[in-house]
């Protein structure tokens, strides 16, 4: 299945979320999905973007809080559905919204808890949210400083990294 349809069901698990423990799990479902993103596009997406990628594949790891008690309350991990990641941008800039949606819900979930160690998870969640959302602007920062030189060499058949003939590579003394 393709990223952004698997953002589209996060967004909506997530706003169907009624329960404290439910807005948890669907929090550890984004890390999965921006791993799996990030995993996806480090050794399928644009080359500027695979060292960030792979950045955000361990950031999206890192999240790790996936125990079996969210994995049976959202009925698995959505991330194993991923099959590609057809546009990097719309994708990425997707994810980015979902995660902050996340943090929101998490923010919410934690000022309303008496419960220590809810208050722990959200806290963590909420890192793990914050991280991956810093590796996603990064990675629609680069793509923004490269997609003029990409379509300029697309306009004029060359083929990406090989330069254009037609301007010069040094600057003029």
């Amino acid at each position: 299945m393709d990223a952004e349809r698997l953002i589209a069901a996060g967004r909506r698990a997530l706003a169907e979320c009624r329960a404290a423990l439910d807005v948890v799990a669907e929090a550890w479902q984004t890390q999965a999905l921006a791993q799996a993103i990030g995993s996806q596009l480090a050794v399928r997406g644009p080359q500027e973007l695979r060292g960030e990628a792979r950045g955000l594949s361990e950031a999206g790891g890192r999240g790790g809080g996936l125990t079996d008690g969210c994995v049976l309350r959202t009925g698995g991990p959505r991330a194993a559905q991923l099959t590609e990641v057809a546009d990097p941008r719309r994708a990425l800039t997707a994810l980015g919204t979902l995660l902050g949606e996340v943090g929101m819900a998490l923010v919410g979930v934690a000022c309303a808890t008496d419960e220590e160690g809810l208050y722990w998870q959200c806290i963590e969640a909420i890192d793990a949210a914050d991280e991956s959302s810093d590796r996603v602007r990064a990675m629609l920062r680069r793509l923004s400083l490269h997609e003029p030189v990409r379509d300029r060499t697309r306009d004029r058949g060359i083929a990406p990294g090989r330069g254009d003939p037609a301007e010069p590579t040094a600057s003029p003394p």
